[in-house]
């Protein structure tokens, strides 16, 4: 089991000192140079894994509010070919960068996160289709977060068939399709970021992640992406690595929240 930080909550030297893994954020809302990218690589233990994520321009409309962040604010004749994954060359050149980033940093997994704006259309799926389809992966998982109204049914067809990953937070619905597990945990109660987990439901999850391992799905990822996020990976990992045993939740949380048999 893999538990790591979405973002640097803490000074890297001293994240690699709790950690084994990262998921980067700063490549999706402006991603360094591929030069700095080989700094932070080399700073990192050899063992250190890091993940990333994808460049808003592949995944967002520029209409999002995560565009501000841009150092470069997008011409408004040119606001039609960003985000949805669509065919075009702005999109490609996105996915260079974002790759070019990936080989720098020797990633383990890049993650594709989806505006709930991105819905379970035709043209959407066909966009998927053609956008993992035609890329390069080098061996790294694909790790895609859809969020909004898709049909679980739809999300296992597109996983299976383009070769990703689904990404989840656990506590909200349950991963369709992987060998690998990608949980993201955004607090509860549709990304309430300022929430820090009770003991009770990192039990819960610590028991979540024992069933998927009992099931051989291999590697799992446990990233916190919430504001108390170092110090709930922490307790965690603790709680994780402690003595055997099931989780003392109560009976009543655990009918409520446990997924059923997952999908490979």
């Amino acid at each position: 089991m893999l538990i790591g930080c979405c973002g640097w909550p803490e000074a890297r030297a001293r994240y690699f000192e709790h950690f084994p893994v990262v998921e980067l954020q700063a490549t999706f809302y402006q991603p360094p140079s591929p030069e700095l990218a080989e700094k932070w690589r080399s700073q990192a233990p050899p063992e250190f894994i890091f993940s990333l994520k994808a460049w808003q321009l592949i995944t967002h409309a520029p209409s999002s509010p995560t565009y501000r962040r841009l150092k470069n604010p997008i011409p408004l004749s040119h606001r039609s070919v960003y985000g949805g994954f669509r065919p075009t060359a702005e999109v490609r050149a996105a996915w260079e960068h974002t790759l070019a980033i990936a080989r720098a940093l020797r990633a383990a997994v890049i993650v594709f996160q989806c505006p709930a704006s991105f819905r379970q259309s035709a043209e959407n799926r066909k966009n998927l289709a053609t956008f993992f389809g035609s890329i390069e992966r080098e061996g790294r998982l694909l790790a895609w977060e859809p969020r909004g109204d898709w049909e679980p049914a739809v999300v296992r067809d597109l996983c299976e068939r383009l070769r990703l990953v689904h990404c989840v937070d656990p506590f909200l619905t349950e991963p369709t399709w992987g060998q690998a597990v990608y949980f993201r945990l955004h607090g509860r109660d549709a990304y309430n970021y300022d929430y820090q987990y009770r003991d009770e439901e990192l039990l819960w999850l610590r028991d979540l992640c024992l069933r998927y391992q009992d099931l051989g799905r291999d590697p799992i990822y446990v990233m916190f992406n919430n504001v108390f996020m170092k110090e709930d990976a922490l307790r965690f990992d603790r709680l994780a690595s402690g003595p055997p045993g099931r989780s003392s939740a109560p009976v009543e949380y655990a009918r409520s929240h446990t997924p059923g048999t997952p999908g490979i």
